[in-house]
């Protein structure tokens, strides 16, 4: 058996012809596509500021039931919890001792009135009998004086009977104003005083009903300072609208109205008042119920709207948009966010009118890549809930709930 060599030359030509043709393969592979995304252009747009406060319900009036007088409570004639009217009786103390005061005033005024007949006619014979010099001069005197001592003591007895007329009176004890009546203080056969101001229940006007919300006057001044400034365009204190959310989350129906805002800052706080008014005919609204009112203060004209899906937050809690520039280019802008919007952050800094923020595609680009933009396809967003919030996270750690909603919400539509 015979066994041919191949020359080594020949070996290494064909391995040579053969890691050139497939370094030619690798030379001719096409270049890398440019990846797309979904950008939306933010241009500015009228949005209401409203700042949300938390605060308190108040009854529009409350009235408490106490005792006027001295005396044992007979019966209660009201239903507790119930509607009651003013001038209604409530509660009936043992009127007999006041029954026998009024008798005793009457007749001593009877018989005042009956001095003051008698020396009324005394002096008027004496008056006759000094023309004539059948008395004295020092008689006559006396006579007029005595008939002004009984005019006194008449006018005396009739302050009594009004009086005693009044405590006789307040035996029926009535409720002061239109309202609710709560819990009875006092129970039937209870001794109750005028000198201890004895208190036997409360009635609360609960239609329309106060709210009494709380707001800090570093805010206030800043509020102020933007309307100088006209970055904000309020309607007029009379005019201003403010919104009630309630315990549970929900919007109260009734809109409210600005009452006023205390002009006096609370030193231990550092807070001013604000009271609103709210009709509750359906007597939703209790007093002492914590609710939030969002207050509107004006209108910003210039407001920047970015989708919360294009908005995250870094490491610092910073929230921070990739925008695409003029050159195709993805920068990294970081935000100056200060209230939300439905579905959108409102910003007041780190982006102008006319940049392209990407809100899709997010995970495919980073900054400093090439990327090609088109509008993107966003689903329609609900209706706002409210005008836009004031007090949501900026710049900080702040607010650390809707930071990290923001924050899901944009890697969920990145990585759709």
């Amino acid at each position: 058996m015979r066994v041919e060599r191949v020359p080594f030359r020949l070996l290494t030509a064909a391995t040579a012809a053969v890691m050139l043709a497939a370094c030619g393969q690798k030379q001719s592979a096409p270049p890398p596509q440019t990846p797309e995304v979904g950008v939306v252009t933010v241009e500015p747009q009228s949005v209401p500021v409203v700042t949300e406060l938390p605060g308190r319900t108040s009854a529009f009036l409350v009235a408490q039931v106490r005792a006027r007088v001295d005396g044992i409570v007979l019966r209660r004639e009201f239903t507790e919890g119930t509607q009651v009217q003013a001038g209604q009786r409530l509660y009936k103390i043992d009127p007999a001792p006041y029954i026998a005061a009024l008798n005793n005033a009457k007749a001593s005024l009877a018989k005042a009135q009956a001095n003051l007949a008698s020396t009324t006619a005394q002096a008027n014979r004496y008056k006759v009998l000094v023309a004539a010099n059948a008395v004295s001069k020092q008689d006559y005197d006396n006579a007029v004086a005595a008939e002004g001592q009984a005019a006194a003591d008449v006018a005396a007895g009739k302050a009594a009977v009004d009086t005693a007329q009044i405590n006789l009176g307040y035996t029926d004890v009535v409720s002061p104003v239109t309202g609710q009546v709560g819990i009875s203080q006092v129970t039937p056969g209870a001794y109750v005083q005028a000198s201890q101001a004895t208190l036997m229940s409360t009635v609360q006007q609960l239609d329309p009903v106060y709210v009494d919300v709380t707001q800090s006057s570093l805010a206030g001044l800043k509020l102020r300072r933007d309307i100088q400034a006209g970055k904000l365009k309020t309607n007029g204190p009379n005019a201003a609208k403010v919104e009630l959310v309630l315990e549970d989350g929900r919007v109260y129906s009734e809109k409210g109205k600005l009452q006023f805002t205390d002009v006096t800052v609370d030193q231990t706080t550092g807070s001013v008042t604000i009271r609103a008014i709210f009709q509750n005919r359906d007597h939703v609204l209790l007093p002492g119920m914590f609710v939030r009112a969002r207050i509107e203060e004006g209108v910003n004209d210039n407001a920047l709207l970015v989708p919360q899906v294009g908005v995250t937050h870094d490491q610092k809690g910073q929230p921070t948009s990739l925008v695409l520039g003029k050159d195709g280019k993805v920068e990294l802008h970081t935000l100056q966010t200060t209230a939300t919007y439905g579905q959108y952050w409102v910003v007041e800094g780190g982006l102008n009118p006319g940049d392209r923020v990407i809100v899709q595609g997010t995970d495919k680009v980073r900054p400093g890549m090439q990327a090609k933009g088109v509008p993107a396809q966003l689903p329609p967003a609900p209706p706002a809930s409210g005008p836009a919030v004031a007090g949501a996270p900026g710049s900080s750690a702040a607010g650390g709930e809707q930071a990290a909603s923001g924050a899901a919400a944009a890697s969920a539509a990145s990585g759709a």
